[in-house]
């Protein structure tokens, strides 16, 4: 019980039974309060069924063997017999009996209790049920003696909540100090949701969804508690996004740059090909918010290869032909130094001027291409988060290219927007956020929810189809002795492996490596082909030169790491091979295999890979069964869920506890109406009704966001 009046903000070492080393148990899980302990919630139920005997548990089991029973039952008896196996899987059998029946006990790596039960003994035994070789079993339940303890009350029927826990704070414990608080925390609870919307949307009281959730009467109490969690999230993450919409749209001042006959005219003169009628719609798209006095903020979607380097181009020569600047911020120093290298060529002539800012540039080159930048001295920056550094600043930024969303977040679109400022007029640049992970449409309404999509589906004219094949790690001297002969064909191959050397400390020593990986194919398999080296060590000057090497035909394959995953762009590379392939993720795996089959040559990726888990496995089928990047996204959704897409690493927003975007689509198109119908009507959030809304808001994503004008 509790000794002093409780509040969400109690520290959780006023609960009874929480002492001094139990709460710092609690705190690793991150729980510190009491309202903390509320929001801990359950990962999974158990089903309880009601008390009984063998003879009932049987009649509840199947007839057929590895049928189980549909939940957990618990029955009384006597240890008939027991024997303990020791080994390097020690294993107690013991036969549990009352007048009905028998029922088979295993325990795995628990030789302790051969201390706690013995032949004879008496207990209550709580697990699964199966059907083994025509026998009762249960596996691992758990054992409760009743040897001279006073008749115990039944075990009731019930959904029983497992908690996350750790291995020194069982979720049993963790449930008993959440039933010790919830009568006096529920009331606790305010309400943040309208009644309106509460209403409309038929979502009970708050504090009611958490009693339920701890404590739910059935399966049916326990979804409407998880339905009002789960709309909470999805409503709370929209109304920010849709509020962060409505400030730029209403208060920030953009650049107008409007498109003109003439400027078309030259702008595609100068791009490499002609566009296609995806990229044209586009660009139409794109020029269209470019002439508005509004902050364009826009998404360019599409697959390997379909051309958004190009659309970027067009958006960046149409800030020049206003006499703008625009910014290109890349997520490698190699695609940085890739856009310079092909956007030069493409320009050259052109008068318009490029700088190059990355992380390991001298200091004295550095220095000069963030003052040319400051003074106006150049037309467009391209660059890594070195962009993003104090010190840098612009003349006159009129657009932000962002290429890859997936590896910059909110925030870093906020930085670039704060150093556009010119001589204290604020104005925020236009932004073009691009991404070749297309992005699965129930992410489209979430994490990048503040952005107009564009989409490019088709490719352009001369790309090939790749075939993809995955084998095991026992074939890979067979892929290379295939590989052999296409190189000396003329083919190009990439050979990408996880790890630079085998004396890096954080890497597993079981995995390929560039410097080792190297040394056998030119020794071995691929003596007397010529072959380079690709990773994030070499310096930029290192790495030019080893890609035009390449690109020109001096070296016929280049053993890299996964630093040629985005942008690198040579049509002759028809073969990729993908060591360790079940180590990368999905959209990973598809962005590599995008290196190849760029030309008029169809490509072939080979994946080697040993999945040990059924992710893993799912992840090389997926890659193997299609090849169209939008399925790839869905797919890779499916299999990882959520967590990871709209994550704080990626998106700087904190993570759903309850929500899943799988399965929760119609709750996120209904969170997303509403969140914009009440934008529309308090765009501030000023009304008395909104006020505990807002104050939740602003708590869970003002920073995220950048909501300070609401605040």
């Amino acid at each position: 019980m509790i000794d002093t009046p409780l509040k969400l903000s109690s520290d959780i070492s006023l609960v009874a039974g929480i002492g001094p080393r139990s709460k710092l148990l609690y705190q690793r899980l991150g729980i510190h309060t009491v309202g903390d302990l509320l929001k801990h919630l359950p990962m999974r139920y158990e089903r309880h069924l009601d008390e009984g005997s063998i003879a009932q548990a049987d009649a509840m089991v199947g007839a057929e063997d590895g049928s189980k029973s549909a939940g957990v039952i618990a029955v009384r008896g006597e240890i008939a017999t027991l024997r303990v196996q020791p080994g390097p899987r020690p294993r107690v059998e013991a036969t549990l009996e009352d007048e009905t029946g028998r029922v088979r006990l295993v325990w795995f790596n628990a030789p302790w209790l051969k201390q706690k039960i013995h032949a004879g003994a008496t207990g209550l035994v709580q697990g699964e049920v199966k059907r083994f070789r025509g026998y009762l079993e249960m596996v691992n339940p758990k054992w409760t003696p009743l040897d001279g303890a006073p008749e115990r009350e039944s075990f009731d029927a019930r959904l029983r909540p497992i908690y996350p826990a750790t291995e020194d704070l069982a979720s049993s414990r963790i449930e008993k100090s959440i039933v010790a608080v919830l009568p006096g925390a529920i009331p606790l609870v305010q309400d943040p949701m309208p009644e309106s919307l509460r209403s409309l949307r038929a979502l009970a009281p708050l504090g009611d969804s958490y009693r339920r959730m701890h404590q739910p009467a059935d399966e049916d109490d326990m979804r409407g508690a998880r339905r009002r969690l789960a709309y909470d999230e999805l409503f709370l993450l929209q109304l920010g996004v849709m509020l962060k919409r409505w400030q730029l749209r209403r208060s920030a001042v953009a650049k107008e740059l409007p498109l003109r006959g003439a400027i078309d005219e030259r702008i595609r003169k100068r791009l490499p090909f002609q566009l296609t009628p995806d990229q044209d719609r586009v660009c139409a798209e794109i020029a269209k918010d470019l002439a508005a006095g509004q902050p364009m903020n826009r998404l360019l979607q599409g697959d390997v290869g379909s051309g958004k380097t190009a659309v970027a181009a067009y958006a960046m020569l149409l800030a020049a032909a206003h006499g703008a600047q625009a910014a290109l911020l890349a997520p490698t120093e190699i695609l940085a130094e890739q856009h310079v290298a092909s956007l030069s060529r493409m320009l050259e002539g052109s008068g318009v001027r490029i700088g190059l800012l990355t992380g390991t540039l001298k200091a004295k080159e550095r220095a000069r291409v963030v003052a040319a930048a400051a003074a106006g001295e150049l037309d467009w920056i391209i660059g890594t988060h070195a962009l993003l550094a104090e010190g840098v600043h612009f003349h006159d930024l009129a657009l932000v290219v962002i290429d890859e969303q997936h590896r910059f977040g909110v925030a870093q679109r906020a930085v670039l927007r704060e150093k556009s400022s010119r001589e204290h007029v604020a104005r925020a640049p236009h932004v073009l956020v691009m991404t070749a992970t297309p992005i699965p449409r129930t992410l489209a309404l979430t994490v990048f929810g503040d952005l107009d999509v564009s989409t490019i589906r088709m490719s352009p004219p001369g790309r090939s189809p790749v075939t993809t094949r995955w084998v095991t790690p026992q074939t890979s001297t067979e892929i290379y002795r295939w590989l052999d002969p296409q190189l000396i064909a003329g083919d190009r191959a990439f050979i990408v492996v996880p790890a630079i050397d085998s004396q890096n400390p954080d890497s597993d020593n079981a995995l390929a490596d560039v410097t080792t990986h190297l040394a056998w194919l030119q020794s071995g398999p691929l003596h007397g082909r010529r072959l380079g080296a690709m990773h994030g060590r070499l310096s930029a000057e290192e790495r030019v030169h080893v890609m035009e090497r390449f690109r020109s035909g001096e070296l016929d394959a280049i053993v890299a790491t996964t630093v040629i995953e985005v942008g690198v762009d040579v049509p002759q590379a028809t073969v990729i091979v993908i060591e360790h392939a079940e180590r990368f993720g999905l959209a990973q795996l598809h962005q590599l295999r995008g290196r190849v089959g760029r030309g008029a040559k169809p490509g072939t990726c080979i994946l080697i890979g040993e999945p040990a888990t059924d992710e893993a496995l799912k992840r090389l089928e997926a890659l193997v069964g299609t090849s169209d990047g939008f399925r790839i996204a869905e797919l890779d959704l499916e299999i990882r869920g959520p967590g990871e897409l709209v994550g704080a690493r990626q998106s700087g927003l904190p993570p759903f506890r309850v929500a899943d975007l799988v399965r929760d689509l119609d709750l996120l198109r209904d969170a997303r109406r509403d969140a914009a119908e009440l934008v529309q009507q308090d765009p501030l959030l000023e009304k008395p009704q909104h006020a505990l809304l807002k104050r939740k808001l602003l708590h869970s994503y003002g920073e995220a966001l950048g909501l300070a004008d609401v605040g």
